[in-house]
């Protein structure tokens, strides 16, 4: 009887129901931050497409510090008091509600920055909600089988966008006139793919929110609790960013490379993920790329991304995660600087593909390197300080891209910020040492 026979069905489900989080999750990353929404806003509704994508980075980058300020805090107060379920509902609920106001941003000026306010409010909270979606892990799983259930959700995400950008591809896109009445007037078939994005991301996370383990009447971390219970309104809060630095002087000085490794991964986790928040931007606004083209890279994006997830896994078992890091941000560096100097569409196919067959490889080791050195009694605490840190930098990415457009005047030049913050990575992961070798 193989393990997964072996678990009962209502593991099962609770499973299956906590990895269609993340294919519905992704499905409204891959639409309204990357291929259809945020290229929207910048082509469409700005006046002008340059400054439409600096101020596209801007607000995504302000997004981002907020997020640095709170999500640490939150997570915190999430395992203090045991709380994961409740705040996945509420934060994903606030995502939704964004996601289905940008059903009312038209194609006129007037309407970019209440578009840019909730696509930075929905990243605000999708990311509160990953904190505690990745918390709901060690509760899951087993320490046998957590890694194959993170792949898991891993790979329905891949699936998930790709299967929601075919549907808005077929659906609402391509046709002269979409479903729903669905046109170009008013940019109306573009607000209605955000709607529907947002629909399909409630309906696969109801799942988790009624088949999660219930959260804890007892918290995990009781003193913790204790310590936050103790004080009122800000003060609260304060207490959780002190509990915070606790731990991160504690691993300063009992565990120095877990420390350099949670650095150097929130910076280079953060470059990818701005490669896929910005590439429909690029190349909608860059390289001429229609709403279809635009699509067809996104289809073509996850597919190869997910197939070089599934691949790089016998080069990790081989050679150690951190070679297939080191080796896959090279490797994204090398692709990402043609971007910032081409002007053919051509050129722009083969390095957007380049770059994805490496971004799945990058972030699945990211997560071996760790899972191979966090002893198991720690390995909530350690997969919750990783996920916290590579998004309390994710103000980073955005912010170069912003810059570099701003400084050079045009577009393409927010290609090279991308690739100064993978390159910080890769100095950082130089000096992590290997898995085992510490």
């Amino acid at each position: 009887m193989t393990e997964a026979s072996a678990l009962p069905r209502t593991r099962r489900r609770t499973i299956m129901a906590w990895a269609l989080w993340d294919w519905g999750g992704s499905a409204y990353s891959a639409v309204v931050v990357t291929f259809v929404f945020a290229p929207y806003l910048t082509s469409a509704v700005a006046a002008d497409k340059d400054a439409g994508a600096a101020q596209l980075g801007w607000t995504m980058g302000i997004a981002g510090a907020l997020v640095a300020i709170v999500a640490p805090a939150a997570g915190t107060r999430a395992d203090a008091g045991g709380h994961h379920r409740r705040w996945l509902a509420i934060n994903t609920g606030l995502v939704v509600a964004c996601v289905l106001c940008m059903f009312f941003i038209r194609d006129e000026p007037a309407f970019l920055w209440p578009g840019l306010v909730l696509l930075g409010a929905a990243s605000i909270f999708y990311t509160l909600a990953e904190v505690s979606y990745n918390g709901l892990l060690t509760r899951i799983a087993t320490p046998a089988n957590t890694g194959r259930i993170s792949g898991l959700g891993w790979g329905l995400g891949y699936l998930g966008g790709l299967a929601m950008l075919v549907f808005a591809l077929f659906a609402f896109i391509r046709p002269e006139v979409g479903l729903f009445g669905a046109v170009d007037a008013g940019g109306l078939r573009y607000r209605i793919v955000a709607a529907a994005s947002g629909a399909w991301f409630l309906l696969f996370a109801l799942p988790i929110v009624f088949l999660a383990p219930r959260d804890r009447s007892a918290p995990t971390a009781p003193e913790a609790g204790a310590r936050i219970r103790s004080r009122a309104g800000l003060g609260s809060w304060l207490e959780s960013f002190r509990l915070v630095v606790e731990r991160i002087v504690a691993l300063w000085r009992e565990d120095r490379p877990t420390l350099m490794f949670f650095a150097a991964a929130a910076v280079y986790r953060d470059g990818l993920t701005t490669i896929f928040s910005v590439a429909g931007v690029l190349a909608a606004g860059s390289y001429g790329f229609s709403a279809s083209q635009v699509i067809y890279l996104g289809v073509a994006a996850n597919l190869v991304a997910g197939l070089g997830c599934l691949a790089s896994g016998w080069f990790d078992d081989r050679f150690g995660p951190r070679a297939v890091i080191l080796t896959g941000l090279v490797c994204l560096i090398a692709g990402g600087l043609p971007i910032a100097f081409g002007d053919s569409q051509a050129l722009f196919w083969v390095c957007a593909m380049w770059l994805c067959l490496f971004v799945g490889p990058v972030n699945a080791s990211s997560r071996s390197y760790l899972a191979r050195i966090t002893p198991p009694e720690r390995a909530g605490e350690d997969f919750g300080l990783y996920a916290t840190t590579g998004r309390a930098v994710s103000f980073l990415g955005p912010t170069c891209f912003a810059l570099f457009i701003t400084l050079f005047g045009f577009q393409r030049a927010g290609a090279l910020g991308i690739v100064l913050v993978l390159a910080a990575g890769l100095v950082l992961m130089r000096w992590v040492p290997r898995a085992g070798a510490r």
